[in-house]
């Protein structure tokens, strides 16, 4: 059963959202007649993305051997802070409802990301912080801005501090887990009412990148979990390394695994099972959908696509490096949208629409994320049968008002 945090499916059919849906959908269908009857494709509607990765910085004060970033961490290219806000304020206008501040660098080393947090937070918008926690500082100046639908992240990825240190290799090299776990209760007595949650990546012996050989952490699955409650945070999240396939896409790789793949599989299933044991009393273990389905053993499922990825109309990647149709092809060129700018101003807006549609017949899912094991994978299956069975789209809205926006 997908987690509520990836139920992207429902949260598309939330009545707030089902209009952006049915009109992408309307909008696809009269590209397909137009296309049969070879007659020019129709303008696509005047929209945007629902949701956002905004990498604000690609300034980073780790050097995290297995970050999939790797390559463009601490690179010159930066956003224009004027741009950048009118590159929001036309999403908004354009049907923007959530903004996950991740990725590429530490959103927290961005210079001005206190007053932007509050910028976003004017327009009503679900926010997202993943952080590498060094800066807790900076997570309680915006603990007043945030509400019971937004959440922070810390991506920690260990139970104890030398693996941690390890791992992440801090700037600064004192930095241990006890001194970031600190801050958790402190932002909690600021403001209860958004969630913090632990990250723990897992990675298995045999699990590399660029040749070089990741520091395994799966021993320390529950010794995690044990940490992260009593720490106050409401919840802890696993998901699996991933690697960089030859198409430059983020892909799952357990068969790197040294020794016996199933054998990793269930030191993983065990450690999970102990986690759950701290569960209850407002702390929550999740597992990631690709998690989940490596443990079932049925995870080479999600890595069949359709041919069209129809979640880019929906959720993209903007950096300072440009605008991307996914997080797991941040990075690669097929996958570029535009640039920084590329809603800065009605005109780009426009011209990144066209872009979109073209890449939405071009870029063929089926082949490009045919080794992703994909969070999307059943949202774009469940829209594909919308595109060719319309039905009633009434009869499948959510109303669940316990959901957000984040896609």
């Amino acid at each position: 059963m997908t987690d509520r945090i990836h139920d992207f499916t429902a949260k598309l059919r939330q009545p707030a959202v089902t209009g952006a849906v049915e009109a992408y959908l309307r909008w696809q269908r009269a590209s397909d007649r137009a296309q049969l009857a070879g007659d020019p494709a129709p303008p696509p509607p005047i929209a945007g993305p629902l949701s956002i990765n905004l990498d604000l910085t690609t300034a980073c004060n780790y050097r995290c051997d297995h970050c999939i970033d790797w390559d463009t961490l601490n690179s010159p290219h930066g956003f224009r802070e004027n741009a950048l806000r009118t590159s929001i304020t036309t999403l908004v206008t354009r049907g923007l409802r959530s903004v996950i501040l991740i990725g590429g660098g530490e959103p927290t080393l961005y210079p001005g990301f206190t007053p932007f947090v509050g910028f976003l937070k004017d327009f009503g918008l679900d926010i997202a912080v993943v952080t590498n926690g060094s800066r807790g500082d900076r997570l309680l100046e915006i603990a007043d801005r945030l509400g019971d639908r937004d959440w922070i992240r810390l991506s920690l990825d260990a139970g104890r501090t030398s693996t941690f240190r390890e791992m992440h290799k801090p700037a600064r090299k004192d930095l241990g887990l006890a001194e970031i776990l600190a801050w958790i209760p402190r932002i909690k007595a600021r403001n209860a009412q958004f969630r913090i949650g632990y990250s723990f990546v897992i990675v298995w012996q045999g699990a590399e990148r660029d040749g070089v050989p990741l520091v395994e952490n799966v021993e320390e699955i529950e010794l995690a979990a044990e940490r992260a409650r009593s720490a106050g945070f409401d919840y802890i999240s696993y998901k699996p390394i991933l690697e960089r396939a030859e198409n430059g896409a983020e892909v799952m790789s357990p068969d790197s695994a040294t020794g016996h793949t199933p054998s990793v599989i269930e030191r993983i299933r065990r450690g999970i099972e102990r986690a759950r044991q701290y569960e209850g009393d407002g702390f929550d273990v999740h597992v990631s959908t690709n998690l989940r389905v490596l443990e079932q053993g049925n995870w080479r499922d999600f890595t069949v696509q359709p041919k069209r990825c129809h979640m880019q109309a929906f959720r993209q990647v903007l950096s300072p490096d440009g605008l991307w149709n996914c997080p797991a092809h941040r990075g690669v060129t097929k996958a570029r949208l535009g640039d920084r700018d590329a809603y800065a101003s009605e005109a780009a807006s426009t011209a990144t629409g066209q872009r979109l549609a073209r890449s939405i017949g071009e870029f063929d899912a089926s082949r490009e994320c045919r080794e992703v094991t994909c969070l999307y994978n059943s949202v774009n299956w469940w829209l594909e049968k919308r595109l060719n069975e319309p039905g009633d789209a009434s009869e499948d809205e959510c109303d669940a008002k316990s959901l957000d926006f984040f896609l």
